[in-house]
Parts: structure tokens; C-alpha cells; sequence
């Protein structure tokens, strides 16, 4: 077995072992995968070169800024709270409590702290989530505010919001502080644009976040027009996903689960490339995306890592997949850096200070291989210096290419 297929059978296990107790649940079988592999191969063909970072991130028209600096991985989002209003069934987490606001796993309970770790990481992007920020406005509105006036006034900024509770009087007050784009899940108000529409004219840029959901797909681009009059500007699809939290809401529906680093709804990336399409041949004047689980998987994950480690070890060794490389003779090394919030860091983690903040961060070992025989070194040489077309098959060359590049495409079903 190549090492792809070892390590995909491997993730494979994993999922059926964490999901084992909906056995009702439809896995792709080779039958399935092959039909609508034909299907989706097609698909990618109609759009063409139409694709961004490293083909897995389809499109028509354009992105938003937001999204492009999301993809450079310049972007924090801060969830203001994990409350939410609304009970989505493709919810991928639980709602239902406020806690700190927080940003990979470090809390911010003040402003000004997150503006100086805004400002001390060089951010480009800021986006506030949940839950649902509207919950609590006046903290959402807090914090706007704080890193609008505190950090660069070049920074991009903007909103999730599922609408419910926005009117005209918080929209003002959300672009007093120029936010820059507001984006609505409409799936959770029945696809309606009623608050969609009230933001026109307020804010510069309004975006249709949502994930895509099969059977809505014929609902989504008979609105289009409706959402260009709206004022509108992106449409961005999301790539519906399997978690322990939707699962008993999911199996109900029948979707076919397709494998990856998480469970994927493979109906949801059909749907997705036919949207795209349809505005293609349309002509929509609108842009509209595919975020699929695989560009976010890759892309958001490697460029938070990178700018991390340009930040704490300028000097380092980083490849492309965020790592810090250690490489001599004999031995070759990957790290990976990660900050920790000091409420939850241990005794023999490395403190990092700026502006009066106190942060922890590790740096693990997350590969090691010593003793290379004179071939070993003279293909790793190869590997590092060019990626491979081909995902390489031996075993060693595998775990290197994952740790250096950036796997691409929307990977086979």
C-alpha cells in the first residue's frame, strides 16, 4: 500500500471509530466515490482555471479582501461569545453558553489586550464570530472599536452575523467604526434578506455565508438576483461537515459521507461546484466561492503557524506547511510553535511578553529522523529543494512532503 493510501485508510478508521454509534450513517463506498468523482471531475473542468490557493479553493468572479487576507494568514477572528440564537441542524458545535472571548485558544477578556496582540503579530484581517456577536452588542461593539482606534488603520475587519438581531440602529453604529464587511449565515433565517437589505448603503461590503446544503441549492441560485439587488457583493459556500454535535440531525438527512481529516458531506461540494457554475454561465454580477473544508484544513492552519514563528523565531527555518525545519548530515527535524493562553500553561513552557502581556508558547517536535543513509539524503535534497508533482509513496518521503508543502487540489473522494 503507498503511503497515501495507508495514511487516508488510517484517517478512515478513525472516523468510522468515532462515529460507530450512528449506524445509520451512509460512507461512501468505491461505488459511490467513482460515480460522483466522474461527476465533480466534470464539474471542475466547466470552471476551468477559475481556482485559487493551490486549486482548492474554486470560484467565480472574485473574493473578498477578507477572504484573501484570510488565505495569507494574516487573520484573527476573535469569537466574542459561543452563544448563539439560532439552532442550525448543521451547527458543527454547541451554542448554548457565553463564555470569554477567545481566538485559537487564548482568551481576551479585554480589548486592548487583543489590539496589542493584533498589533504585536501584524495582523491584516480581524473578524468577530461566536456563537452570535449581536448577542452582545455592546461587547462586540467594544472591541471594534478598541481595535479600530488602536491598531492599523489599514486593518480589514468584519462581522458574522445570522441577522436575527440587527436593525438599522446597530448597523450605524457597526460602521461609525468603518467595518469594512458584514456577513450573513441566511440559512439560519429561513434564506430570507430582509436584514441582508439593511445593510446596503452602511456597510461597504455585504456577504451570504453559508454553508451549502444540498437540497437548498436550486433555492440559492434562484435568489442570486435578489441578493445583487440586496446589495450582496460575495456569496461564499462552506463545505458541510460531520461532528459529533450535527451527526443525529445529519444521518436523518441521508447524506453520503465522504473521508478526510474530519467527516465531509460529499452532496455539499456537488452543490457547491454547480453554484459556481451556474453563475459562470449566468453571468451573475456577483463572486462567488467555494470554501471548501480542504482549502481551511491546509491553508488557515499553515499561515496561522507561519506567522507565529516569523514573529517569535524570525531566523527560523519555515516551510511552507508552517513548520520549523531542522535539517543537518544526519538528522532531520519539524517543530511546530503553538501559544498558549497563561491560564493554561504549565511550569516548563516559554513565556513571550509585548505591550504588559504575558503569553506561553511551545515548540514540539513533532518529527525526528536520524541516521540518514547517503539515498535517504539525496532524495530528501530533491524533496526540499523542488515539490514533487506526485505525492511521493515512500513512507519517509511522505511524512517530509506533509510537513513541507501544502497538499493540493480537493483530493479524490
Amino acid at each position: 500500500m503507498e503511503a497515501m493510501d495507508s495514511w487516508l485508510n488510517g484517517l478512515l478508521n478513525k472516523n468510522r471509530s468515532e462515529f460507530s454509534k450512528w449506524h445509520d450513517l451512509k460512507w461512501a463506498n468505491s461505488y459511490i466515490a467513482d460515480e460522483i468523482q466522474i461527476k465533480r471531475e466534470k464539474l471542475l473542468i466547466d470552471i476551468g482555471d477559475s481556482t485559487l490557493y493551490k486549486e482548492t479553493k474554486p470560484f467565480y468572479n472574485h473574493i473578498s479582501k477578507g477572504c484573501e487576507i484570510c488565505a495569507s494568514g494574516k487573520w484573527s477572528c476573535l469569537f466574542i461569545t459561543n452563544k448563539c440564537n439560532a439552532k442550525c441542524f448543521y451547527c458543527p458545535v454547541s451554542q448554548e453558553t457565553d463564555e470569554t472571548p477567545s481566538t485559537q485558544a487564548l482568551d481576551f477578556e479585554n480589548p486592548d489586550d487583543y489590539a496589542n496582540y493584533i498589533n504585536h503579530f501584524q495582523f491584516q484581517g480581524v473578524s468577530f464570530s461566536g456563537g452570535e456577536p449581536l448577542l452582545y452588542f455592546d461587547r462586540t461593539l467594544e472591541y471594534l472599536k478598541t481595535v479600530r482606534e488602536k491598531c492599523n488603520s489599514n486593518l480589514y475587519i468584519w462581522i458574522y452575523t445570522n441577522g436575527i438581531l440587527l436593525d438599522e440602529d446597530k448597523l450605524k453604529k457597526l460602521a461609525s467604526y468603518n467595518l469594512n464587511e458584514i456577513r450573513f449565515d441566511i440559512g439560519a433565517i429561513g434564506y430570507k434578506l430582509d436584514k441582508v437589505k439593511l445593510a446596503k448603503g452602511l456597510i461597504p461590503n455585504i456577504t451570504i455565508e453559508i454553508p451549502c446544503i444540498p437540497e437548498e441549492k436550486d433555492r440559492i441560485i434562484g435568489m442570486i438576483p435578489e441578493m445583487i439587488e440586496a446589495g450582496v457583493t460575495n456569496l461564499n459556500l462552506h463545505h458541510l461537515r460531520l461532528t459529533l454535535f450535527n451527526a443525529e440531525k445529519l444521518v436523518k438527512r441521508a447524506y453520503t459521507i465522504i473521508n478526510a481529516e474530519r467527516p465531509l458531506v460529499m452532496e455539499s461540494e456537488i452543490a457547491a461546484l454547480e453554484i459556481i457554475n451556474k453563475g459562470r454561465e449566468e453571468g451573475f454580477d456577483i463572486g462567488i466561492n467555494y470554501c471548501s473544508f480542504h482549502y481551511k484544513n491546509r491553508f488557515q492552519k499553515a499561515g496561522y503557524r507561519t506567522i507565529l514563528t516569523q514573529k517569535i523565531f524570525p531566523d527560523a527555518r519555515i516551510t511552507e506547511n508552517g513548520y520549523i525545519r531542522e535539517y543537518d548530515n544526519n538528522t532531520l527535524c519539524y517543530k511546530e510553535l503553538k501559544l498558549i493562553d497563561k491560564s493554561k500553561a504549565l511550569a516548563n513552557e516559554q513565556t513571550l511578553n509585548f505591550e504588559g502581556n504575558e503569553y506561553y508558547f511551545t515548540l514540539k517536535t513533532v518529527f525526528f529522523e536520524t541516521d540518514l543513509s547517503v539515498e535517504q539524503k539525496i532524495k530528501i535534497n530533491e524533496l526540499l529543494n523542488n515539490e514533487p508533482s506526485i505525492i511521493p509513496k515512500d513512507d519517509l518521503l511522505f511524512k517530509i512532503w506533509q510537513f513541507e508543502y501544502i497538499e493540493s487540489g480537493l483530493r479524490e473522494l
